[in-house]
């Protein structure tokens, strides 16, 4: 993954230099480097000298033979006992010209590296010892003695805090002495737009430099001129750019030239929020189509509706909740998935082969458990159930040693774990994360990769001897693993399996969701130590510098929790009963209802294929026909069975009846002379329903011409009416949705309709626009307010409200599944709420209002203000064709059960005929 493949890029760029920034301590800074010799043993019959670099570093001095087989020598400056230069005079004598440019190091303690280039622990030399380093440029002598003079003393206060402080004041000082080299930009007539002061963040590495931000480039130009002297990023291969929390304040910004990969082009640090949001403003202004309006909802619909895997989903909320692979505190998290390390066989088809999905790693274990919750019920505040976390560097290098072994040995002060404590086998691991007192670590996003070499010690590298004798080598793996790559192949099907589908969201909630914090983490049992959460501290309310250090320190290497991403319950992936993730039709099979048998072919398959293939064809819609039938604008369209009669409601108050065969109106009938808003066919074609302004709900007999009944159930408008089995359901600016059962009249002995209120649900504004979901169990509703309010009406009760829109909600609709609703408003925009839990999850914007739409949980086809049609990508946020139709708004819409026939009615007073053509 990018960890690896970031080393791997590394080697291949700076082969030739065994120096990196990695043989700093963390949080020390390399300020300066110079060509320069090494003279041991000077005067003496064995003197020797090398030649190589010397390294200026904030708590070091490091010098890097260029003969690889020599060690490099690492002298920190705390062990230092004396670091001169010769007397002047001695200097200036021409019979000791030799040792111009000459410093003289004594030290008690050396650290040998990297000898014969392998790596390997860190050799301690300890005991008085003189190091003579003769600079090439013998003028520089006095400014690097000057230089090391002041680390020094730095390195000699006691207090943490007021060494970090100094050693601060020397770095910015020396950025401020200095600027980024305009000699640098790629052409010479790049325009400036910004430069600022910030560093350049590698894992356990920052590197202070200069930031320039141009019209075509992002430049960082490092202090060190390591490891290259200038960091280009073309804006226009940018793709996104988020804002990240580092060292537990909002100062990082990390940039992409990759839509769906963690590895960053570039993470910087800055000193300061407004260098930080100045530079997002000036790339997120450049770049087009900007990834970051992507929230951690609208990847949930792509989830949700398998259009991206478990384990891409779990990437994205990864980046979203701030996890880096360049901040190894902030390392993205993954679950662990499998639970059987001892079968030969993995059978993903048995539950109990999965771990619990729905638990932290702490509360798998029911026995340690409840001994870390005695201790946790005595504990003073603030209490905490786990002393460490799922997530920080050391687990992650854990994981990793075997491929980046060098980041081990920087976080662990040159020294790799012992070797029973190495990541040694899969089973052992799995068991000790189940049993371990202190072990509640999940897993990396490299156990669902396809690059296995984190398994294998490919690098040959001496890890230790375990007791025993047995040497660490590869990692043992489980007996159903054939290898490496298989076991990850395995990792990799589970993951995707039916079971971590169904189960995923339970997890989500632990690590990212509500079960993070307050109460409910306190009842799921996943209660960590205060400091690790976003807020849990503020670093700039402590005064104290020596205090600050000492808790960023601790943070750091603890590790943190990540961002927190939803403050309700998770939605479950919607997993297909049928053989794919196709999209379905309203009118096919429920989703409750047990799916055909694999060997039948049904008329819901055959229904269910021609709705899919309508739906990816639905650019292709033409206009057949267009009529102009009314004096106003249209407000409702209902169609007979056979398809052959169209009825149609307008604001001129008339409803009409259109034959498609003669093409011609064949009723025109006026209720009264106030608008209609909407009409509807009972099943059997015999009745027609239409809504209108003044109150009432008519009743018109297809059969006998004329109107049957009145229902005068409302305050003011009827906007909306909905049917199913005996059940009419009327939205009213009443601030109402009244539900009534209908016992039809027997319309030749002249008796009328016998209206039942079953139910009346009360809003605090007037309802404009009502629908129901297939199973006809839930009721959606939408105010001139823009709440979207959904209810349950078996039992008349709410189950979520929303303020979704600004302004009127104009039209929503839930989608075939009944998993997702829809919604479009006056604020020009299209809002998806998830049904069980009532999350919004997706927000697209449009150019204009869209008044009307059909939609089939994936793509949108809304009619707009403008009088076009719009077919919409909804997962992708975009307009992916327009269709010219009518001049002035679309008013309503109506679709066929194939999806393949479309009638519009508009503002300019016509109905317009849409078909597919393939």
């Amino acid at each position: 993954m990018a960890f690896i493949r970031k080393r791997r890029l590394e080697r291949e760029l700076y082969s030739k230099e065994r120096f990196s920034l990695l043989l700093l301590n963390l949080e020390e800074y390399y300020f300066e480097q110079h060509t320069a010799n090494h003279i041991i043993n000077k005067g003496c019959r064995d003197e020797r000298k090398f030649r190589g670099s010397l390294k200026i570093c904030s708590k070091s001095i490091i010098f890097e033979a260029d003969d690889n087989i020599q060690p490099i020598i690492k002298i920190p400056l705390r062990d230092c006992i004396s670091i001169k230069a010769p007397e002047d005079n001695e200097a200036n004598n021409p019979f000791t010209r030799d040792t111009s440019g000459g410093i003289s190091v004594v030290c008690n303690q050396v650290f040998l590296i990297k000898e014969r280039n392998i790596i390997a622990p860190y050799k301690t030399v300890r005991g008085r010892t003189e190091h003579l380093f003769q600079l090439d440029v013998a003028g520089k002598l006095g400014d690097v003695v000057q230089t090391l003079h002041q680390l020094y003393r730095a390195s000699c206060l006691d207090k943490m805090g007021d060494q970090a402080a100094m050693i601060t004041a020397i770095l910015q000082s020396r950025l401020a002495r200095t600027s980024f080299d305009k000699n640098r930009f790629q052409s010479i007539s790049e325009t400036l737009h910004m430069e600022c002061k910030a560093e350049m963040v590698t894992p356990l590495v920052t590197n202070p430099g200069h930031v320039c931000v141009t019209d075509a480039n992002l430049y960082f130009q490092p202090l060190n001129g390591y490891p290259k002297p200038v960091v280009q990023i073309t804006l226009q291969n940018v793709r996104r750019i988020y804002k990240r929390r580092h060292g537990l304040m909002p100062l990082g910004l990390e940039v992409f030239c990759t839509e769906n990969d963690l590895c960053s082009d570039i993470y910087l640090k800055f000193y300061n929020c407004q260098d930080r949001d100045e530079l997002y403003f000036l790339i997120a202004t450049y770049i087009e189509n900007h990834i970051t309006e992507h929230t951690a909802e609208s990847y949930m619909l792509q989830w949700q509706r398998g259009h991206i895997s478990n384990y891409q989903y779990l990437l994205h909320l990864n980046n979203l909740a701030d996890r880096s692979c360049n901040d190894l505190s902030q390392y993205p998290v993954f679950p662990w998935i499998i639970a059987d390390y001892s079968s030969s066989v993995l059978d993903l088809t048995k539950p109990e082969t999965f771990r619990d999905l729905s638990k932290p790693i702490g509360a798998l274990n029911k026995e340690r458990l409840d001994r870390l919750l005695t201790r946790y019920q005595e504990m003073p505040e603030p209490k905490f159930m786990y002393g460490s976390h799922y997530s920080s560097p050391g687990y992650v290098l854990f994981y990793l040693v075997r491929v980046a072994p060098e980041y081990m040995l920087c976080l662990q002060n040159g020294k790799f774990d012992h070797a029973d404590r190495m990541f040694n086998s899969l089973a052992e691991t799995w068991k000790n994360c189940l049993d371990g007192a202190t072990d509640f670590k999940e897993l990396i996003p490299e156990f669902y990769e396809n690059d296995s070499s984190f398994l294998v010690n490919s690098l040959k590298l001496d890890l230790g001897k375990r007791q025993g004798g047995k040497m660490v080598e590869d990692v043992e793996l489980p007996p159903w693993a054939s290898g490496p790559d298989d076991f990850l192949q395995k990792s990799q099907e589970a993951l995707e399996s039916q079971y971590v589908s169904e189960h995923l969201h339970e997890w989500i909630d632990i690590i990212f969701g509500y079960k993070q914090k307050g109460s409910d983490a306190v009842a799921a049992h996943n209660v960590f130590h205060p400091l690790t959460y976003e807020g849990g501290v503020d670093l700039n309310s402590i005064l104290d510098p020596n205090e600050k250090v000492a808790l960023l320190t601790q943070i750091l290497e603890f590790g943190q929790t990540p961002k927190q991403l939803f403050t309700i319950p998770h939605p479950r992936r919607i997993i297909p009963k049928l053989k794919s993730l196709s999209r379905t039709s309203s009118h096919s099979v429920s989703i409750t209802e047990s799916p055909v048998s694999p060997n039948e072919e049904s008329f819901e398959d055959l229904t269910e294929e021609s709705i899919t293939l309508a739906w990816n064809n639905i650019a292709k819609l033409k206009l057949d026909e267009q009529y102009k039938i009314h004096k106003e604008a249209i407000t409702g369209i209902a169609v007979t069975c056979n398809g052959s009669s169209v009825f149609t409601t307008s604001q001129d108050s008339t409803l009409k009846m259109f034959s498609k065969e003669s093409k011609t109106i064949q009723r025109s009938v006026s209720f009264s002379n106030m608008a209609l808003s909407s009409c509807l066919i009972l099943p059997g074609d015999t009745t027609v329903i239409s809504s209108s302004w003044d109150n009432h709900i008519y009743f018109y007999s297809i059969a006998f011409g004329r109107q049957q009944d009145i229902l005068m159930g409302h305050d003011d408008a009827v906007s909306k009416i909905c049917w199913h089995d005996g059940h009419l359901y009327s939205a009213s600016w009443d601030s109402t949705v009244k539900v009534w059962h209908c016992v039809p009249g027997e319309t030749l002995s002249n008796k009328k309709h016998h209206f039942e209120l079953l139910a009346e649900l009360e809003h605090d504004v007037s309802v404009n626009t009502i629908d129901l979901n297939a199973a006809n169990t839930i009721l959606a509703s939408g105010t001139k307010e823009g709440t979207i309010s959904v209810w349950d009406v078996t039992t008349a009760t709410m189950l979520h409200q929303l303020q979704c829109h600004s302004g009127t909600v104009f039209d929503a609709a839930f989608s075939p599944d009944s998993r997702h609703l829809l919604s479009t408003g006056e604020d020009c925009c299209f809002k998806v709420i998830d049904v069980q839990t009532g999350m919004l999850i997706s927000s697209v914007t449009a150019e204009e209002p869209q008044r009307c739409f059909k939609w089939d949980g994936n793509t949108i086809l809304s009619g707009s203000q403008s009088g076009e049609l719009l077919i919409w990508d909804l997962l992708g946020g975009k307009v992916i064709e327009r269709i010219k139709g009518h001049t002035g708004a679309v008013m309503s819409m109506w679709m066929n059960e194939q999806c393949n026939s479309v009638i519009t009615g508009g503002e300019d007073k016509q109905i317009m005929f849409w078909k597919l053509q393939y």
